[in-house]
């Protein structure tokens, strides 16, 4: 079939790497020093990628090329996974000083009122910070003995009532395995799970396809663990409906 797919310029291709996680589907690895498209069904043809290649090296272009295939992402990510062992704990960031966006806090919030409940007023349930999987520290405080929700970056905007559904009582961490890599989520949760009692994880995603691939991250970082942690997973709507 003719369809869009992505394009390596080799000659302008420094073999930098910083397309390799920018691709959530695995489609592109480095090989004798260039990036290459290893295999057209595991490109989406969306262009993720073309933002992070430094030298313009990657385009798009409509060629014959085979079906993009879910199902073998899914297997292609599944055995990638399986052959990257995790290693030792992620550094955590310092507790004071250096950026805000990496200083760890914890929230306190207080029971809310039925003034609290008028619109305008209703309180934050975010019970700590930093949030986003890159920045949390598996040994933050916030997770010990904590339900853990592992949220999309699009679904707290997405579903209206996140905060009081979902997140109250529990502590959180996004990420999106379309623009993140897959890889560095899957280590670190699995880190998370494997270091603090964790109650119970939730993993909230969008219904658009590339989303499924954090539950396939929640899984794999289970089994990885060794521990039996209670899964489930709501999927929200575009609409912002749940499912």
């Amino acid at each position: 079939m003719i369809r869009e797919i992505v394009k390596i310029d080799e000659d302008k291709c420094d073999g930098c790497g910083l397309c390799v996680p920018a691709c959530a589907e695995g489609a592109i690895q480095i090989v004798d020093g260039k990036a290459r498209l290893i295999a057209d069904n595991l490109c989406d043809g969306l262009g993720a990628c073309l933002g992070d290649c430094p030298r313009d090296a990657i385009t798009i272009v409509k060629r014959e090329a085979a079906e993009f295939d879910e199902e073998a992402v899914e297997q292609h990510l599944r055995q990638a996974a399986q052959s990257t062992a995790p290693t030792a704990p992620a550094r955590h960031h310092a507790q004071s000083g250096g950026c805000p966006s990496a200083r760890l806090m914890e929230f306190t919030r207080k029971e809310p009122t039925a003034a609290d409940e008028a619109p305008g007023k209703r309180e934050s349930q975010l019970r700590q910070w930093p949030i986003q999987m890159h920045l949390v520290p598996p040994s933050a405080p916030f997770f010990k003995d904590a339900e853990l929700v592992l949220a999309a970056d699009c679904a707290p905007f997405a579903y209206a009532d996140f905060h009081q559904d979902i997140l109250k009582g529990k502590a959180l961490a996004i990420g999106c395995p379309k623009l993140d890599d897959g890889r560095a989520y899957l280590e670190k949760l699995t880190a998370i799970l494997r270091q603090n009692n964790i109650r119970g994880l939730t993993v909230v995603h969008m219904e658009v396809p590339c989303c499924s691939g954090l539950l396939m991250i929640a899984r794999q970082a289970i089994a990885d663990s060794g521990k039996d942690v209670p899964l489930t997973t709501i999927k929200v709507g575009i609409r912002g409906d749940c499912k």
